[in-house]
């Protein structure tokens, strides 16, 4: 038990030093040039958690991995719970139908896409290929960390899924600005797209919040239309992760009741969290907490899931990567030109009929 007597000292001095490289990652992501990169704490907090697992490991006392390990899963779980103060009801019926189906689609189509091509495919193990197609799916890396416990995936798994997320990520944020100036506000016919319709398509198709603010922001003279619609969309695929969970949970029951037997005891995967996290959200939705408040929360809650991020990249070490090759690459790379490409034209097809 992390907090038992023998354990909790070095439960708390691991998560203290967890908690100084998240205040660190939380200072160098404020910085101009990082900034403009909308390169979030997560991100920095990885990066940073890997470089220490691959150089620093040996060198601080073992009593301390209770500590990174409690960091990595028990505040992970209470962080995503508090995510929900992101969100609210509101938000999801402002976008109307369009963005909503944009959302559903999507995010389904880009979940069982990747996850089939990962395995199927390319050769990659199951748990990673799930992590990286609900990172491309749903919200970047807090998709993969809210995925990791329901799958109870190894860490350096996670962090693959993680840097694909960048990878392509940042790509997107400067590509579909450069697409909308060059072709789609200049075309007409099916290329065309309003800047409604193009908020529709960045927040339904880009993978990190952070990049779906900076792509709209990227586009000279951008009407706030286009910003705000690109937001709520890009919302509504984060609350619609909680769902996505306890579907992902009841699946892997049934396979393993299926793989073990008619008589197998197998406990039903239910994670908990992704149900707290829609109650925390419906909660925000009567604006019961004052908005200066709410802002306090988030920004404690960007905190702690900085520190989950930096301990996740605590626990991955590069030896652990050998034999994969480029799989992963493959299979984001593909979910890739699915979500510029088929989000193009499903937006396209449902703001035609809506």
């Amino acid at each position: 038990m992390a907090f038992s007597p023998q354990n909790r000292a070095g439960t708390m001095s691991g998560i203290i030093f967890v908690a100084i490289f998240a205040a660190g990652a939380t200072f160098i992501a404020g910085l101009a040039p990082v900034k403009a990169l909308g390169l979030s704490p997560l991100v920095i907090g990885i990066v940073m958690g890997i470089f220490y697992a691959n150089t620093l490991h040996n060198k601080l006392p073992s009593e301390w991995e209770t500590g990174i390990t409690f960091s990595g899963k028990k505040i992970l779980r209470f962080a995503i719970v508090f995510y929900g103060f992101r969100i609210t009801f509101q938000q999801i019926a402002e976008v109307g139908v369009e963005g909503f189906l944009v959302s559903l689609i999507m995010l389904s189509t880009t979940f069982i896409l990747g996850t089939w091509l990962g395995y199927k495919v390319f050769g990659m193990e199951k748990d990673t290929s799930m992590l990286t197609a609900s990172g491309a799916a749903v919200c970047g890396a807090a998709a993969v960390l809210a995925t990791e416990p329901v799958l109870k995936a190894e860490e350096h798994k996670t962090a693959i899924a993680v840097s694909m997320v960048v990878l392509f990520g940042t790509i997107s944020m400067f590509l579909y600005p450069v697409l909308y100036t060059t072709i789609i506000e200049h075309a007409t016919g099916f290329l065309h797209m309003t800047a409604r319709e193009f908020g529709i398509y960045v927040g339904g198709t880009i993978h990190e919040v952070a990049q779906v603010v900076a792509v709209p922001a990227s586009v000279p003279n951008s009407p706030v239309e286009m910003a705000n619609s690109a937001v709520i969309v890009k919302m509504t695929r984060v609350i619609m992760i909680a769902p996505m969970l306890i579907v992902l949970g009841l699946y892997l029951s049934y396979v393993a009741k299926k793989e073990g037997g008619e008589g197998a005891d197998v406990k039903l995967v239910i994670p908990w969290f992704a149900v707290y996290f829609i109650g925390v959200a419906g909660f925000n939705s009567f604006h019961l907490v004052p908005e200066t408040i709410v802002s306090v929360i988030n920004q404690i809650d960007t905190f702690l899931l900085t520190m989950a991020m930096t301990a996740l990249g605590m626990g991955t070490r590069f030896a652990k990567f050998k034999g994969l090759g480029l799989a992963p690459v493959y299979t984001a790379l593909t979910m890739f030109i699915w979500l510029v490409i088929g989000g193009f034209i499903i937006t396209k097809l449902i703001c035609s009929i809506f």
